[in-house]
């Protein structure tokens, strides 16, 4: 079966799957605090999903990793997770791998391992209870430490995001990176995207530039670039004095299109070429339209065939243009 290719060449081996847009946080940089969620009649059932899925997979799709919202507090989940584990037991899948808040890995970590996920990226934004509760709204910082240490336990290699937020949590940078490099796990910085209405919130006032973090990580340590890639944004340089590995994701001061091997599917089934244009496919519909997957997959191909070069986030004229409409949470980072 032939590969997905874009226009531009780039060969299409990574998806990412919202499997919910409900969340049990209210960051206030991925949603409002009163969302108003999808009803369940037009989420994607469980079963659509493993189908939708395997034929990606069938197309070429190596690397799955299932966001929300919070994709572990879907009702019966890990039906899907150890529906998708056929795939990585015949090869054609490379990795499957999960994006959460860590709020309840304490389930569920044990059964993600049997599943074969081995990494998992957990988002935490400081490692402060109260400004955890502020920035989360409904978070609690010990539940999710507590998931942490949970999915260690049970083999899982744990990779933190941080998003850095001007005014929050910059006093907080050489903290996180000894938790870190204590606990072994390995840290992503985020640029803040400009995505969604936050009631208010100026993402101006939140944008700190991960050059500038980066300058400040410099007179302390000595970075090397490393050219290591995992499939997603991440560039990464090593901290030599320590050894750990730091990446960076900067769709606004760096763009890292000209690689984008991924696109995005929605819990309705909507497939999102780029994070950063409102160009998207319905593929629900030709998945419920027939039995057999020959439109579904002509439905994945077209999409495919519009895939842009890139976003237009952009910052740089001190205000915000290319800032896209839908919440984080819809598209599922």
């Amino acid at each position: 079966m032939t590969a997905l290719v874009d226009p531009f060449q780039r060969a299409i081996r990574y998806l990412r799957v919202s499997v919910t847009d409900r969340c049990d946080f209210r960051c206030a940089y991925c949603m409002s605090e009163n969302m108003t969620f999808l009803p369940k009649a037009d989420l994607l059932s469980l079963e659509e999903l493993d189908r939708m899925c395997s034929t990606f997979v069938e197309l070429g799709v190596e690397k799955l990793r299932i966001t929300g919202g919070e994709p572990l507090v879907r009702k019966g989940i890990m039906t899907f997770f150890h529906a998708m584990s056929r795939h990585l037991q015949t090869g054609a899948l490379k990795e499957l791998t999960v994006t959460t808040n860590g709020s309840q890995l304490g389930r569920y970590a044990q059964e993600l391992a049997a599943c074969g996920v081995r990494r998992i990226n957990v988002s935490l934004d400081t490692l402060d209870p109260k400004k955890f509760a502020e920035i989360t709204r409904w978070g609690r910082l010990p539940q999710v430490l507590e998931g942490i240490v949970a999915a260690k336990a049970a083999g899982l290699r744990v990779k933190i995001n941080t998003v850095a937020l001007k005014g929050f949590n910059e006093d907080e940078l050489f903290s996180l990176l000894d938790w870190c490099a204590r606990e072994d796990h390995d840290l992503t910085f985020i640029e803040v995207m400009p995505m969604g209405d936050m009631g208010g919130t100026d993402r101006l006032e939140q944008y700190w530039p991960l050059r500038d973090l980066r300058a400040r990580l410099a007179e302390r340590f000595t970075l090397t670039d490393l050219a290591e890639r995992t499939g997603g944004p991440a560039r990464y340089v090593r901290l030599e004095e320590t050894g750990q590995k730091i990446g960076f994701i900067t769709p606004l001061t760096h763009n890292f299109c000209e690689s984008c091997n991924r696109v995005r599917l929605t819990c309705t089934g909507e497939l999102y070429m780029c994070l950063g244009q409102e160009d998207v496919a319905d593929l629900r519909a030709p998945l419920r339209a027939s039995a057999d997957n020959m439109a579904l997959e002509q439905a994945i191909r077209a999409a495919i065939a519009r895939k842009p070069k890139g976003h237009d986030f952009d910052y740089s004229r001190q205000k915000i243009t290319g800032q896209m409409t839908r919440h984080m949470s819809h598209t599922g980072g």
